[in-house]
Protein backbone atom coordinates (compact mmCIF):
# COMPACT_ATOMS: atom_id res chain seq x y z
CA UNK A 1 0.00 0.00 0.00
CA UNK A 2 1.60 3.44 -1.09
CA UNK A 3 -0.08 6.87 -1.57
CA UNK A 4 2.50 9.34 -3.85
CA UNK A 5 2.01 12.66 -4.84
CA UNK A 6 3.43 14.60 -7.39
CA UNK A 7 3.38 18.79 -7.41
CA UNK A 8 3.03 20.10 -10.68
CA UNK A 9 3.54 23.64 -10.74
CA UNK A 10 5.75 26.50 -12.42
CA UNK A 11 9.25 25.30 -11.33
CA UNK A 12 10.13 21.46 -11.58
CA UNK A 13 7.77 18.82 -10.40
CA UNK A 14 8.72 17.51 -7.27
CA UNK A 15 7.11 14.96 -4.65
CA UNK A 16 4.71 15.83 -2.03
CA UNK A 17 3.37 14.12 1.04
CA UNK A 18 -0.18 12.89 1.22
CA UNK A 19 -1.26 15.59 3.71
CA UNK A 20 0.34 18.29 1.47
CA UNK A 21 -1.44 17.02 -1.29
CA UNK A 22 -4.68 16.85 0.18
CA UNK A 23 -4.56 20.72 1.23
CA UNK A 24 -2.60 22.04 -1.47
CA UNK A 25 -4.45 25.60 -3.46
CA UNK A 26 -1.12 27.07 -5.14
CA UNK A 27 -0.61 27.44 -9.33
CA UNK A 28 -0.67 24.23 -11.15
CA UNK A 29 -1.98 20.78 -10.18
CA UNK A 30 -1.46 18.18 -7.69
CA UNK A 31 -1.43 14.39 -9.01
CA UNK A 32 -2.21 12.30 -6.01
CA UNK A 33 -1.76 8.10 -7.03
CA UNK A 34 -2.91 5.99 -3.97
CA UNK A 35 -1.84 1.85 -4.69
CA UNK A 36 -3.06 -0.58 -2.84
CA UNK A 37 -5.96 -0.75 -0.05
CA UNK A 38 -4.62 1.94 1.89
CA UNK A 39 -7.85 2.88 3.61
CA UNK A 40 -6.82 5.72 5.35
CA UNK A 41 -5.96 7.65 2.37
CA UNK A 42 -9.15 6.15 0.18
CA UNK A 43 -10.81 8.12 3.52
CA UNK A 44 -9.07 11.43 2.14
CA UNK A 45 -10.96 11.59 -0.66
CA UNK A 46 -14.28 12.52 0.47
CA UNK A 47 -12.32 14.86 2.87
CA UNK A 48 -10.23 18.31 2.78
CA UNK A 49 -10.59 21.78 0.64
CA UNK A 50 -11.50 19.95 -2.55
CA UNK A 51 -12.92 16.63 -1.66
CA UNK A 52 -14.16 14.24 -4.04
CA UNK A 53 -17.77 13.72 -5.24
CA UNK A 54 -19.40 11.19 -3.37
CA UNK A 55 -20.64 9.28 -6.79
CA UNK A 56 -17.06 9.39 -7.71
CA UNK A 57 -15.29 8.83 -4.25
CA UNK A 58 -17.05 5.64 -4.66
CA UNK A 59 -16.39 4.68 -8.12
CA UNK A 60 -12.49 5.02 -7.28
CA UNK A 61 -12.75 2.59 -4.28
CA UNK A 62 -15.16 0.06 -5.94
CA UNK A 63 -13.96 -3.78 -6.06
CA UNK A 64 -14.89 -4.43 -9.60
CA UNK A 65 -14.88 -1.90 -12.54
CA UNK A 66 -14.81 -1.22 -16.14
CA UNK A 67 -13.69 1.11 -18.48
CA UNK A 68 -15.50 4.21 -18.34
CA UNK A 69 -15.45 7.97 -18.93
CA UNK A 70 -18.35 10.08 -17.06
CA UNK A 71 -18.77 13.85 -16.69
CA UNK A 72 -19.29 14.99 -13.48
CA UNK A 73 -19.83 18.89 -12.95
CA UNK A 74 -16.39 20.42 -14.28
CA UNK A 75 -14.18 17.05 -13.66
CA UNK A 76 -14.35 13.64 -15.01
CA UNK A 77 -14.12 10.22 -13.66
CA UNK A 78 -11.72 7.94 -15.87
CA UNK A 79 -11.89 4.23 -15.56
CA UNK A 80 -9.26 2.11 -17.63
CA UNK A 81 -7.44 -1.11 -17.78
CA UNK A 82 -4.02 -2.28 -18.86
CA UNK A 83 -1.46 -4.44 -18.33
CA UNK A 84 -0.21 -5.23 -14.76
CA UNK A 85 3.59 -4.74 -13.48
CA UNK A 86 3.23 -8.30 -12.21
CA UNK A 87 1.85 -12.06 -13.30
CA UNK A 88 -1.51 -12.05 -11.76
CA UNK A 89 -3.59 -15.55 -10.36
CA UNK A 90 -7.08 -14.61 -11.32
CA UNK A 91 -8.72 -15.18 -14.65
CA UNK A 92 -8.42 -10.78 -15.40
CA UNK A 93 -5.70 -10.06 -17.53
CA UNK A 94 -5.63 -5.93 -17.10
CA UNK A 95 -5.81 -4.59 -13.70
CA UNK A 96 -7.96 -1.21 -13.93
CA UNK A 97 -6.27 2.00 -12.61
CA UNK A 98 -9.21 4.96 -11.93
CA UNK A 99 -9.16 8.74 -12.14
CA UNK A 100 -10.92 11.49 -10.48
CA UNK A 101 -9.25 14.69 -12.66
CA UNK A 102 -9.92 18.39 -12.22
CA UNK A 103 -8.68 21.56 -13.17
CA UNK A 104 -5.69 21.78 -10.17
CA UNK A 105 -6.32 17.68 -8.81
CA UNK A 106 -6.01 14.47 -10.60
CA UNK A 107 -6.75 11.22 -8.00
CA UNK A 108 -5.55 8.10 -9.25
CA UNK A 109 -6.68 4.79 -7.63
CA UNK A 110 -5.13 1.04 -8.75
CA UNK A 111 -5.89 -2.18 -6.38
CA UNK A 112 -3.07 -3.41 -7.75
CA UNK A 113 0.14 -2.17 -9.47
CA UNK A 114 0.00 -1.03 -13.59
CA UNK A 115 2.35 -1.36 -15.46
CA UNK A 116 2.05 1.84 -17.28
CA UNK A 117 2.55 4.25 -13.52
CA UNK A 118 5.99 3.80 -13.58
CA UNK A 119 6.49 4.99 -16.98
CA UNK A 120 4.06 7.79 -16.44
CA UNK A 121 5.70 8.61 -13.14
CA UNK A 122 8.80 8.96 -15.38
CA UNK A 123 7.49 11.24 -17.80
CA UNK A 124 5.98 13.36 -14.78
CA UNK A 125 9.86 13.54 -13.19
CA UNK A 126 11.32 14.26 -16.16
CA UNK A 127 9.03 17.39 -16.68
CA UNK A 128 7.02 16.02 -19.75
CA UNK A 129 3.60 16.51 -18.06
CA UNK A 130 2.09 19.79 -17.39
CA UNK A 131 -1.59 19.46 -16.62
CA UNK A 132 -3.78 16.93 -16.29
CA UNK A 133 -4.66 16.48 -20.07
CA UNK A 134 -1.18 15.59 -20.51
CA UNK A 135 -1.00 13.15 -17.52
CA UNK A 136 -4.41 11.38 -18.55
CA UNK A 137 -3.36 11.18 -22.40
CA UNK A 138 0.28 10.05 -21.20
CA UNK A 139 -1.48 6.63 -19.30
CA UNK A 140 -3.76 6.14 -22.17
CA UNK A 141 -0.50 6.25 -24.59
CA UNK A 142 1.66 4.13 -22.20
CA UNK A 143 -1.38 1.72 -22.07
CA UNK A 144 -2.48 1.34 -25.58
CA UNK A 145 1.83 0.86 -26.33
CA UNK A 146 2.13 -1.73 -23.76
CA UNK A 147 -0.84 -3.81 -24.13
CA UNK A 148 -0.30 -3.83 -28.28
CA UNK A 149 2.27 -6.31 -28.09
CA UNK A 150 0.64 -8.86 -26.08
CA UNK A 151 -2.48 -8.39 -28.22
CA UNK A 152 -0.32 -9.48 -31.39
CA UNK A 153 1.64 -11.78 -29.59
CA UNK A 154 -1.91 -14.09 -29.40
CA UNK A 155 -1.72 -13.45 -33.01
CA UNK A 156 1.29 -14.54 -33.64
CA UNK A 157 0.82 -17.16 -31.14
CA UNK A 158 -2.07 -18.21 -33.38
CA UNK A 159 -0.07 -18.23 -36.78
CA UNK A 160 2.13 -20.58 -35.05
CA UNK A 161 -0.36 -23.19 -34.60
CA UNK A 162 -1.91 -23.16 -38.18
CA UNK A 163 1.39 -23.90 -39.20
CA UNK A 164 2.20 -26.46 -37.48
CA UNK A 165 -1.16 -28.09 -37.27
CA UNK A 166 -0.88 -31.64 -38.27
CA UNK A 167 -2.75 -34.99 -37.77
CA UNK A 168 -0.33 -36.23 -35.87
CA UNK A 169 -0.18 -32.83 -33.53
CA UNK A 170 -3.98 -32.50 -33.29
CA UNK A 171 -3.88 -33.53 -29.70
CA UNK A 172 -0.89 -31.39 -28.43
CA UNK A 173 -2.20 -27.97 -30.09
CA UNK A 174 -5.96 -28.82 -29.03
CA UNK A 175 -5.11 -27.14 -25.66
CA UNK A 176 -2.89 -24.53 -26.75
CA UNK A 177 -5.83 -23.34 -29.35
CA UNK A 178 -8.39 -22.92 -26.17
CA UNK A 179 -6.04 -20.97 -24.35
CA UNK A 180 -5.52 -18.72 -26.80
CA UNK A 181 -8.98 -18.75 -27.56
CA UNK A 182 -10.00 -17.70 -24.05
CA UNK A 183 -7.28 -14.70 -23.73
CA UNK A 184 -8.53 -13.29 -26.42
CA UNK A 185 -12.07 -13.15 -24.86
CA UNK A 186 -10.72 -11.99 -21.43
CA UNK A 187 -8.49 -9.02 -23.12
CA UNK A 188 -11.38 -7.75 -25.47
CA UNK A 189 -13.95 -7.92 -22.73
CA UNK A 190 -12.03 -4.70 -21.14
CA UNK A 191 -9.89 -3.24 -24.37
CA UNK A 192 -13.26 -2.71 -26.29
CA UNK A 193 -14.38 -0.23 -23.09
CA UNK A 194 -11.24 1.31 -23.03
CA UNK A 195 -11.85 2.24 -26.47
CA UNK A 196 -14.94 3.77 -25.97
CA UNK A 197 -14.28 5.34 -22.75
CA UNK A 198 -10.81 7.12 -24.64
CA UNK A 199 -13.15 8.18 -27.59
CA UNK A 200 -15.91 9.75 -24.65
CA UNK A 201 -13.06 11.25 -23.43
CA UNK A 202 -11.88 12.62 -26.20
CA UNK A 203 -14.61 14.62 -26.92
CA UNK A 204 -15.64 16.33 -23.93
CA UNK A 205 -15.76 19.55 -23.10
CA UNK A 206 -13.54 20.82 -20.33
CA UNK A 207 -11.35 23.34 -19.96
CA UNK A 208 -7.75 21.01 -18.93
CA UNK A 209 -8.25 18.74 -21.76
CA UNK A 210 -6.55 20.80 -24.50
CA UNK A 211 -6.40 20.02 -28.49
CA UNK A 212 -3.04 18.18 -28.27
CA UNK A 213 -4.07 16.16 -25.87
CA UNK A 214 -7.46 15.12 -27.35
CA UNK A 215 -4.89 14.33 -30.23
CA UNK A 216 -3.14 11.74 -28.65
CA UNK A 217 -6.02 10.50 -27.12
CA UNK A 218 -7.88 9.97 -30.17
CA UNK A 219 -4.59 8.08 -31.43
CA UNK A 220 -4.51 5.69 -28.28
CA UNK A 221 -8.15 5.01 -28.93
CA UNK A 222 -7.38 4.17 -32.31
CA UNK A 223 -4.63 1.79 -31.33
CA UNK A 224 -7.30 0.35 -29.07
CA UNK A 225 -10.06 -0.18 -31.66
CA UNK A 226 -7.26 -1.83 -33.79
CA UNK A 227 -6.51 -4.09 -31.03
CA UNK A 228 -10.33 -5.20 -30.66
CA UNK A 229 -10.39 -5.74 -34.45
CA UNK A 230 -7.39 -8.12 -33.79
CA UNK A 231 -8.96 -9.84 -30.94
CA UNK A 232 -12.08 -10.03 -32.53
CA UNK A 233 -10.18 -11.95 -35.56
CA UNK A 234 -8.02 -14.07 -33.19
CA UNK A 235 -11.31 -15.36 -31.64
CA UNK A 236 -13.19 -16.37 -34.85
CA UNK A 237 -9.45 -17.54 -35.95
CA UNK A 238 -9.18 -19.52 -32.77
CA UNK A 239 -12.61 -21.00 -33.24
CA UNK A 240 -12.46 -22.50 -37.14
CA UNK A 241 -9.40 -24.00 -35.75
CA UNK A 242 -10.95 -25.64 -32.84
CA UNK A 243 -13.35 -27.24 -35.45
CA UNK A 244 -10.47 -27.82 -37.65
CA UNK A 245 -8.42 -30.11 -34.67
CA UNK A 246 -12.30 -31.41 -33.82
CA UNK A 247 -12.42 -32.41 -37.74
CA UNK A 248 -8.50 -33.60 -37.50
CA UNK A 249 -8.92 -35.54 -34.56
CA UNK A 250 -12.31 -37.56 -35.60
CA UNK A 251 -10.26 -38.70 -39.26
CA UNK A 252 -7.61 -39.85 -37.52
CA UNK A 253 -9.87 -41.94 -35.12
CA UNK A 254 -11.94 -42.81 -38.25
CA UNK A 255 -8.16 -44.15 -39.53
CA UNK A 256 -7.29 -46.09 -36.47
CA UNK A 257 -10.72 -47.92 -36.45
CA UNK A 258 -10.80 -48.61 -40.07
CA UNK A 259 -7.11 -50.33 -39.05
CA UNK A 260 -8.45 -52.11 -36.09
CA UNK A 261 -11.40 -53.59 -38.62
CA UNK A 262 -8.76 -54.27 -41.42
CA UNK A 263 -7.10 -56.77 -38.80
CA UNK A 264 -10.25 -57.87 -37.17
CA UNK A 265 -11.48 -58.91 -40.40
CA UNK A 266 -8.26 -60.57 -41.49
CA UNK A 267 -8.05 -62.51 -38.07
CA UNK A 268 -11.80 -63.32 -37.85
CA UNK A 269 -11.59 -66.64 -40.54
CA UNK A 270 -8.45 -67.05 -39.89
CA UNK A 271 -8.89 -67.58 -35.25
CA UNK A 272 -12.04 -69.56 -36.82
CA UNK A 273 -9.59 -72.08 -39.09
CA UNK A 274 -7.34 -72.50 -35.78
CA UNK A 275 -10.19 -72.68 -33.87
CA UNK A 276 -11.17 -75.70 -35.77
CA UNK A 277 -8.48 -77.63 -36.78
CA UNK A 278 -7.61 -77.13 -32.91
CA UNK A 279 -10.13 -79.06 -31.38
CA UNK A 280 -9.60 -82.14 -29.10
CA UNK A 281 -11.79 -84.41 -30.75
CA UNK A 282 -10.83 -87.77 -33.05
CA UNK A 283 -11.52 -87.16 -37.06
CA UNK A 284 -9.10 -84.18 -37.83
CA UNK A 285 -8.20 -84.65 -41.21
CA UNK A 286 -3.97 -85.64 -42.00
CA UNK A 287 -3.62 -84.78 -37.73
CA UNK A 288 -0.88 -87.21 -38.01
CA UNK A 289 1.09 -86.23 -41.12
CA UNK A 290 4.00 -83.61 -41.16
CA UNK A 291 3.19 -81.53 -43.86
CA UNK A 292 -0.26 -80.92 -42.32
CA UNK A 293 1.32 -77.84 -39.83
CA UNK A 294 2.56 -75.97 -43.08
CA UNK A 295 -0.29 -76.50 -45.45
CA UNK A 296 -2.65 -75.06 -42.55
CA UNK A 297 -0.12 -72.00 -42.48
CA UNK A 298 0.05 -71.59 -46.23
CA UNK A 299 -3.65 -71.83 -46.24
CA UNK A 300 -4.28 -69.00 -43.99
CA UNK A 301 -1.43 -66.67 -45.53
CA UNK A 302 -4.11 -66.94 -48.55
CA UNK A 303 -6.62 -66.16 -46.88
CA UNK A 304 -5.03 -63.48 -44.81
CA UNK A 305 -3.87 -62.21 -48.87
CA UNK A 306 -7.10 -62.25 -50.47
CA UNK A 307 -8.63 -60.31 -47.64
CA UNK A 308 -5.82 -57.61 -48.02
CA UNK A 309 -5.76 -58.13 -51.65
CA UNK A 310 -10.10 -57.25 -51.46
CA UNK A 311 -9.49 -54.08 -49.27
CA UNK A 312 -6.68 -52.78 -52.04
CA UNK A 313 -9.02 -53.07 -54.66
CA UNK A 314 -11.75 -51.22 -52.75
CA UNK A 315 -9.05 -48.22 -51.98
CA UNK A 316 -9.96 -49.11 -48.24
CA UNK A 317 -6.57 -49.01 -47.17
CA UNK A 318 -5.40 -45.85 -48.63
CA UNK A 319 -8.37 -44.06 -46.33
Amino acid sequence: MSCTAYLVADGPVRTIGPDEAFAYQGPGFVWTHIEGRDEVELARLKSGRDPVPGVAASALVAHETRPRCDRIGDGALINLRGPAAAELDDSDRLVSIRFWVRERRVVSVSRRPLLATADVAGHAEADRIRDPGDLIAAFARAISKQLDPEVAGLGDALDEVETDLEPRTVYRFRSRIAGIRSDAIAYRRFVAPDRDALVTLAHLEVEWLHEDDRLHIREAADRFARMTEELEAVRERAALLHEQVTDMRAEVLDQRSLMLAIVALIFLPLTFVTGLLGMNVEGIPYAQEPWAFWAVTAFCLVIALTIAAFFAWRNWLSR
